[in-house]
């Protein structure tokens, strides 16, 4: 039986898999990480609008009516926008100052819908946890398509419980949210991508700190919609790390995935979602 420390180097193993050959990174002709802060934007206003999902109902019902959450990973608030009508303040914290002044506007349009008191919106720029004694304490944390990001998920897991009074809960992907990509990467690179680390992987971590961990998967709606093939194209091609000369290449081999350019939806698209949860260890 592996010891907590085990499994959270396992996780950090095997996410460092998933990093780009330096060759390929150096070849790069654009930054091959930048993601259409369009497509975070159209996902937080379908959520918000939906309001539904495993990860929606394990969240508002751990939340006090004018209670408080934090948003970790935020992206544009497709995670907490959606509890505004119940919450009196969420502080969403991210890296991309950008896409908080987006999660402040749609913000700010969902209070003058509902009519509502407004909901305080705090936003806090930088990296979890290194910003989380900026935070205080709150009922809820949600932190939605995240770990997959975290290299060092010890620290980061502990402070989320300990800035929930009530619950955290997580929404992930089962494995990899780039795992789509790996025929392309074949393809184009001749690069065989890993396999793990996956949700089960990240649960026995967690659990192993002696967090009850619950967990239900589900069929959720597509993550990302792109405005236009187009789009979709370009963000391919920088991601493969290779030239905007090979946008007729990608744009065949995306088709052949099963794109439909008149619907350009992300690659992957019905793959089963994970939500976990467990109870907070945070004091006000």
């Amino acid at each position: 039986m592996q010891t907590s420390q085990q499994l959270f180097d396992r996780w950090s193993s095997d996410l460092s898999g998933w990093g780009v050959p330096e060759a390929i990174l150096a070849a790069a002709p654009e930054e091959p990480w930048v993601f259409p802060r369009g497509v975070f934007a159209g996902r937080a206003r379908r959520q918000v609008i939906d309001r539904a999902g495993p990860s929606y109902h394990r969240a508002v019902e751990a939340l006090p009516e004018g209670g408080s959450v934090i948003d970790v990973g935020s992206g544009a608030g497709a995670a907490s926008l959606p509890l505004a009508a119940r919450a009196s303040r969420i502080t969403a914290v991210d890296t991309d100052p950008a896409m908080l002044s987006s999660l402040t506007a749609i913000a700010a349009g969902l209070d003058a819908e509902d009519g509502k008191d407004t909901t305080e919106v705090v936003t806090v720029a930088g990296r979890w946890p290194d910003v989380a004694d900026r935070v205080p304490v709150a009922d809820v944390v949600v932190c939605h398509h995240v770990l997959y990001n975290v290299m060092d998920l010890r620290p980061f897991v502990e402070a989320l419980g300990d800035h929930a009074r009530v619950r955290v809960v997580v929404e992930m992907t089962e494995h990899h949210p780039v795992e789509p990509m790996n025929p392309l990467w074949m393809r184009f690179h001749g690069l065989e991508r890993p396999v793990g680390p996956t949700w089960e992987d990240a649960v026995a971590a967690i659990s192993s700190l002696g967090h009850d961990v619950g967990v239900e998967r589900w069929d959720g709606a597509v993550l990302h919609t792109y405005e236009s093939f187009d789009e979709m194209v370009a963000y391919h091609r920088r991601r493969l790390c290779l030239p905007s000369s090979a946008d007729p290449e990608v744009a065949v081999a995306l088709k052949d995935l099963g794109v439909d350019p008149g619907n350009p939806v992300g690659l992957g698209r019905g793959r089963p979602l994970m939500t976990l949860w467990w109870a907070g260890t945070g004091e006000s």
